[in-house]
Protein backbone atom coordinates (compact mmCIF):
# COMPACT_ATOMS: atom_id res chain seq x y z
CA UNK A 1 0.00 0.00 0.00
CA UNK A 2 3.02 2.32 -0.01
CA UNK A 3 2.14 3.71 -3.46
CA UNK A 4 -1.49 4.49 -2.61
CA UNK A 5 -2.38 8.17 -2.85
CA UNK A 6 -5.00 10.22 -1.04
CA UNK A 7 -6.43 11.13 -4.44
CA UNK A 8 -7.09 7.46 -5.20
CA UNK A 9 -8.80 6.99 -1.85
CA UNK A 10 -10.89 10.07 -2.54
CA UNK A 11 -11.99 8.60 -5.89
CA UNK A 12 -13.03 5.39 -4.14
CA UNK A 13 -14.97 7.24 -1.44
CA UNK A 14 -16.77 9.42 -4.00
CA UNK A 15 -17.66 6.42 -6.16
CA UNK A 16 -19.14 4.66 -3.13
CA UNK A 17 -21.05 7.81 -2.17
CA UNK A 18 -22.37 8.42 -5.72
CA UNK A 19 -22.99 4.76 -6.48
CA UNK A 20 -21.32 4.97 -9.88
CA UNK A 21 -18.21 6.09 -11.70
CA UNK A 22 -20.26 8.61 -13.66
CA UNK A 23 -21.64 10.12 -10.47
CA UNK A 24 -18.17 10.36 -8.95
CA UNK A 25 -16.83 11.93 -12.14
CA UNK A 26 -19.56 14.55 -12.01
CA UNK A 27 -18.85 15.36 -8.36
CA UNK A 28 -15.11 15.63 -8.97
CA UNK A 29 -15.36 17.34 -12.36
CA UNK A 30 -13.35 14.59 -14.01
CA UNK A 31 -14.00 11.95 -16.65
CA UNK A 32 -15.16 8.44 -15.82
CA UNK A 33 -12.14 6.79 -17.50
CA UNK A 34 -9.73 8.91 -15.43
CA UNK A 35 -11.37 7.76 -12.20
CA UNK A 36 -11.59 4.15 -13.40
CA UNK A 37 -7.85 4.11 -14.14
CA UNK A 38 -6.95 5.29 -10.64
CA UNK A 39 -9.35 2.82 -9.04
CA UNK A 40 -7.70 -0.03 -10.96
CA UNK A 41 -4.32 1.07 -9.56
CA UNK A 42 -5.76 1.23 -6.08
CA UNK A 43 -7.33 -2.22 -6.45
CA UNK A 44 -3.99 -3.59 -7.69
CA UNK A 45 -2.21 -2.17 -4.65
CA UNK A 46 -4.82 -3.63 -2.31
CA UNK A 47 -4.75 -7.03 -4.02
CA UNK A 48 -8.52 -7.38 -3.60
CA UNK A 49 -11.66 -6.19 -5.41
CA UNK A 50 -12.87 -2.89 -3.99
CA UNK A 51 -16.22 -2.44 -5.73
CA UNK A 52 -19.03 -4.71 -6.86
CA UNK A 53 -22.22 -4.04 -8.72
CA UNK A 54 -25.38 -4.16 -6.66
CA UNK A 55 -29.05 -3.41 -7.32
CA UNK A 56 -28.45 0.29 -6.68
CA UNK A 57 -25.12 0.69 -8.48
CA UNK A 58 -21.54 0.29 -7.32
CA UNK A 59 -21.12 -0.73 -3.73
CA UNK A 60 -17.97 -1.45 -1.72
CA UNK A 61 -16.61 -4.86 -0.95
CA UNK A 62 -15.25 -5.44 2.56
CA UNK A 63 -11.84 -4.30 1.31
CA UNK A 64 -13.35 -1.23 -0.33
CA UNK A 65 -15.24 -0.36 2.84
CA UNK A 66 -12.07 -0.69 4.91
CA UNK A 67 -10.20 1.67 2.60
CA UNK A 68 -13.08 4.15 2.57
CA UNK A 69 -13.20 4.14 6.39
CA UNK A 70 -9.44 4.62 6.51
CA UNK A 71 -9.75 7.58 4.16
CA UNK A 72 -12.40 9.10 6.43
CA UNK A 73 -10.08 8.79 9.43
CA UNK A 74 -7.22 10.31 7.45
CA UNK A 75 -9.41 13.27 6.50
CA UNK A 76 -10.41 13.74 10.13
CA UNK A 77 -6.76 13.66 11.24
CA UNK A 78 -5.79 16.15 8.54
CA UNK A 79 -8.60 18.46 9.64
CA UNK A 80 -7.39 18.24 13.23
CA UNK A 81 -3.85 18.91 12.04
CA UNK A 82 -5.08 21.95 10.13
CA UNK A 83 -6.73 23.26 13.29
CA UNK A 84 -3.50 22.69 15.19
CA UNK A 85 -1.45 24.50 12.57
CA UNK A 86 -3.80 27.48 12.70
CA UNK A 87 -3.38 27.56 16.46
CA UNK A 88 0.38 27.38 16.10
CA UNK A 89 0.40 30.21 13.61
CA UNK A 90 -1.42 32.37 16.12
CA UNK A 91 0.80 31.14 19.00
CA UNK A 92 -2.35 30.07 20.87
CA UNK A 93 -0.98 26.56 21.23
CA UNK A 94 2.09 24.55 20.47
CA UNK A 95 5.00 23.13 22.40
CA UNK A 96 8.42 24.38 23.39
CA UNK A 97 11.28 22.31 24.79
CA UNK A 98 13.81 24.13 26.95
CA UNK A 99 17.16 22.97 28.26
CA UNK A 100 18.78 24.81 31.16
CA UNK A 101 22.11 24.50 32.92
CA UNK A 102 21.76 23.32 36.49
CA UNK A 103 22.50 26.75 37.98
CA UNK A 104 19.32 28.04 36.32
CA UNK A 105 17.12 25.73 38.40
CA UNK A 106 16.92 28.48 41.02
CA UNK A 107 14.80 30.65 38.72
CA UNK A 108 13.87 28.83 35.50
CA UNK A 109 10.79 27.05 36.96
CA UNK A 110 9.40 30.39 38.15
CA UNK A 111 10.04 31.96 34.76
CA UNK A 112 8.34 29.08 32.94
CA UNK A 113 5.39 29.21 35.35
CA UNK A 114 4.89 32.90 34.54
CA UNK A 115 5.00 32.11 30.82
CA UNK A 116 2.41 29.38 31.28
CA UNK A 117 0.07 31.89 32.92
CA UNK A 118 0.46 34.21 29.95
CA UNK A 119 0.17 31.41 27.35
CA UNK A 120 -1.82 28.60 29.00
CA UNK A 121 -2.29 26.60 25.79
CA UNK A 122 1.42 26.30 25.04
CA UNK A 123 3.02 23.17 26.44
CA UNK A 124 6.50 23.39 27.96
CA UNK A 125 9.14 20.73 28.55
CA UNK A 126 12.02 21.79 30.80
CA UNK A 127 15.19 19.74 31.24
CA UNK A 128 18.22 20.52 33.42
CA UNK A 129 21.77 19.31 32.98
CA UNK A 130 25.37 20.40 33.10
CA UNK A 131 26.70 22.68 30.39
CA UNK A 132 27.95 19.89 28.13
CA UNK A 133 24.66 18.01 28.37
CA UNK A 134 22.60 21.09 27.49
CA UNK A 135 24.84 21.96 24.54
CA UNK A 136 24.45 18.38 23.27
CA UNK A 137 20.65 18.67 23.50
CA UNK A 138 20.74 21.99 21.67
CA UNK A 139 23.04 20.73 18.92
CA UNK A 140 20.99 17.56 18.50
CA UNK A 141 17.75 19.58 18.14
CA UNK A 142 16.35 17.88 21.23
CA UNK A 143 15.51 21.27 22.73
CA UNK A 144 14.23 24.42 21.02
CA UNK A 145 15.90 26.84 23.43
CA UNK A 146 18.64 26.70 26.04
CA UNK A 147 19.34 28.81 29.12
CA UNK A 148 23.04 29.17 29.94
CA UNK A 149 25.67 31.63 31.03
CA UNK A 150 28.08 31.35 28.10
CA UNK A 151 27.29 30.70 24.42
CA UNK A 152 28.50 27.33 23.12
CA UNK A 153 31.73 27.44 21.20
CA UNK A 154 31.76 26.19 17.62
CA UNK A 155 27.99 26.32 17.14
CA UNK A 156 26.14 28.89 15.04
CA UNK A 157 23.53 30.17 17.47
CA UNK A 158 21.24 33.11 18.09
CA UNK A 159 21.48 34.46 21.63
CA UNK A 160 19.53 36.86 23.79
CA UNK A 161 20.85 38.40 27.02
CA UNK A 162 18.08 38.60 29.61
CA UNK A 163 19.82 39.29 32.91
CA UNK A 164 23.03 39.81 34.84
CA UNK A 165 24.78 36.82 36.38
CA UNK A 166 27.34 37.60 39.11
CA UNK A 167 29.81 35.10 40.55
CA UNK A 168 31.24 35.37 44.07
CA UNK A 169 33.51 33.42 46.38
CA UNK A 170 31.80 31.89 49.40
CA UNK A 171 33.16 30.48 52.63
CA UNK A 172 31.66 29.00 55.80
CA UNK A 173 30.56 31.59 58.31
CA UNK A 174 33.36 30.57 60.74
CA UNK A 175 36.12 30.92 58.12
CA UNK A 176 39.09 33.13 59.19
CA UNK A 177 38.54 35.40 56.16
CA UNK A 178 34.83 35.89 56.87
CA UNK A 179 34.13 39.52 57.61
CA UNK A 180 37.58 40.69 56.51
CA UNK A 181 37.90 43.89 54.48
CA UNK A 182 38.75 43.99 50.81
CA UNK A 183 40.93 40.94 50.27
CA UNK A 184 43.59 40.82 47.54
CA UNK A 185 43.00 37.87 45.25
CA UNK A 186 46.49 36.37 45.82
CA UNK A 187 45.59 35.94 49.49
CA UNK A 188 42.32 34.18 48.69
CA UNK A 189 44.06 32.08 46.03
CA UNK A 190 46.07 30.41 48.83
CA UNK A 191 42.90 28.72 50.09
CA UNK A 192 41.64 25.28 49.07
CA UNK A 193 38.92 25.55 46.43
CA UNK A 194 36.00 23.25 45.85
CA UNK A 195 35.21 23.23 42.12
CA UNK A 196 32.61 22.12 39.60
CA UNK A 197 33.35 19.58 36.90
CA UNK A 198 35.47 20.40 33.84
CA UNK A 199 33.44 22.15 31.13
CA UNK A 200 30.93 23.74 33.49
CA UNK A 201 30.48 27.50 33.26
CA UNK A 202 31.55 27.98 36.87
CA UNK A 203 34.74 25.97 36.34
CA UNK A 204 35.58 28.00 33.23
CA UNK A 205 35.22 31.24 35.19
CA UNK A 206 37.42 29.93 38.00
CA UNK A 207 40.13 28.79 35.59
CA UNK A 208 40.08 32.14 33.77
CA UNK A 209 40.37 34.02 37.06
CA UNK A 210 43.39 32.00 38.21
CA UNK A 211 45.00 32.14 34.76
CA UNK A 212 44.73 35.95 34.77
CA UNK A 213 46.54 35.95 38.13
CA UNK A 214 49.21 33.56 36.86
CA UNK A 215 48.39 30.94 39.48
CA UNK A 216 46.96 27.44 39.72
CA UNK A 217 44.10 26.75 42.15
CA UNK A 218 44.60 24.37 45.04
CA UNK A 219 41.69 22.06 44.33
CA UNK A 220 40.43 20.12 47.29
CA UNK A 221 37.53 18.38 45.60
CA UNK A 222 35.63 18.34 42.29
CA UNK A 223 31.85 18.18 42.69
CA UNK A 224 29.05 17.94 40.16
CA UNK A 225 26.38 20.29 41.50
CA UNK A 226 25.98 23.66 43.19
CA UNK A 227 24.07 22.04 46.06
CA UNK A 228 26.95 19.69 46.81
CA UNK A 229 29.42 22.56 46.54
CA UNK A 230 27.44 24.59 49.09
CA UNK A 231 27.18 21.68 51.52
CA UNK A 232 30.91 20.99 51.24
CA UNK A 233 31.75 24.65 51.87
CA UNK A 234 29.46 24.75 54.91
CA UNK A 235 31.21 21.62 56.19
CA UNK A 236 34.53 23.47 56.08
CA UNK A 237 36.12 21.50 53.23
CA UNK A 238 37.14 24.63 51.33
CA UNK A 239 35.85 27.78 49.66
CA UNK A 240 34.27 28.08 46.24
CA UNK A 241 33.50 30.38 43.33
CA UNK A 242 29.77 30.07 42.73
CA UNK A 243 26.87 31.84 41.08
CA UNK A 244 25.46 34.49 43.42
CA UNK A 245 22.01 33.40 42.26
CA UNK A 246 22.36 30.06 44.04
CA UNK A 247 23.22 31.16 47.59
CA UNK A 248 20.56 33.62 48.76
CA UNK A 249 19.01 31.29 51.35
CA UNK A 250 22.31 30.14 52.84
CA UNK A 251 23.69 33.70 53.13
CA UNK A 252 20.44 34.92 54.66
CA UNK A 253 20.56 32.14 57.26
CA UNK A 254 24.22 32.76 58.06
CA UNK A 255 25.39 29.38 56.83
CA UNK A 256 27.58 30.93 54.12
CA UNK A 257 29.35 34.25 53.77
CA UNK A 258 30.48 36.03 50.63
CA UNK A 259 34.13 37.04 50.82
CA UNK A 260 34.94 40.62 49.87
CA UNK A 261 37.57 39.93 47.21
CA UNK A 262 39.24 42.41 44.87
CA UNK A 263 38.03 41.94 41.31
CA UNK A 264 34.82 40.25 42.40
CA UNK A 265 32.01 39.74 41.79
CA UNK A 266 32.61 38.52 38.24
CA UNK A 267 29.77 39.91 36.16
CA UNK A 268 28.45 37.70 33.40
CA UNK A 269 25.04 37.36 31.76
CA UNK A 270 22.22 34.89 31.48
CA UNK A 271 21.54 33.95 27.88
CA UNK A 272 18.70 32.37 25.97
CA UNK A 273 20.18 30.46 23.02
CA UNK A 274 18.80 28.73 19.94
CA UNK A 275 20.39 27.12 16.89
CA UNK A 276 20.70 29.68 14.09
CA UNK A 277 19.85 27.03 11.50
CA UNK A 278 16.53 26.18 13.13
CA UNK A 279 13.44 28.16 12.18
CA UNK A 280 11.53 28.86 15.42
CA UNK A 281 7.78 28.30 15.45
CA UNK A 282 5.31 30.80 16.90
CA UNK A 283 5.30 29.16 20.35
CA UNK A 284 9.09 29.23 20.51
CA UNK A 285 9.17 32.86 19.40
CA UNK A 286 6.60 33.71 22.08
CA UNK A 287 8.79 32.21 24.81
CA UNK A 288 11.89 33.89 23.36
CA UNK A 289 10.22 37.31 23.44
CA UNK A 290 8.75 36.71 26.90
CA UNK A 291 12.14 35.85 28.39
CA UNK A 292 13.82 38.78 26.63
CA UNK A 293 11.32 41.21 28.13
CA UNK A 294 10.73 39.77 31.60
CA UNK A 295 13.43 37.18 32.33
CA UNK A 296 15.44 39.47 34.61
CA UNK A 297 12.40 39.86 36.88
CA UNK A 298 12.64 36.19 37.90
CA UNK A 299 16.33 36.08 38.79
CA UNK A 300 16.85 35.42 42.50
CA UNK A 301 18.46 37.77 44.96
CA UNK A 302 22.23 37.72 44.62
CA UNK A 303 22.59 36.72 48.26
CA UNK A 304 25.84 38.63 48.58
CA UNK A 305 25.04 41.52 50.85
CA UNK A 306 24.93 43.95 47.96
CA UNK A 307 28.19 43.00 46.23
CA UNK A 308 26.61 40.95 43.45
CA UNK A 309 24.22 43.37 41.80
CA UNK A 310 25.31 44.43 38.34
Amino acid sequence: MKDVTLRQLEFLAETIRAGSLAGAAERLHLTGPAIAQQLRRLESAAGLPLLERGPHGQRPTDAGRLLAETYARIRAELAACDDGLRALRSAEAGRVTVGAVSTAKYFAPHLIAAFRLAYPKIGIELAFGNREEIIALLEGYSVDLAVMGRPPQGLAVEQQVFGDHPYVIVAPSRHPLAGAGRLPFPRVAEETFLVREHGSGTRLHLEAMFAAAGRDPAIGMELDSNETIKQAVMAGLGIALISAHTIAAEVHDGRLVVLDVEGLPIHRHWLLVRMASRNPGPATRSLWNFVALTGADYLPSDGDGGQGSA
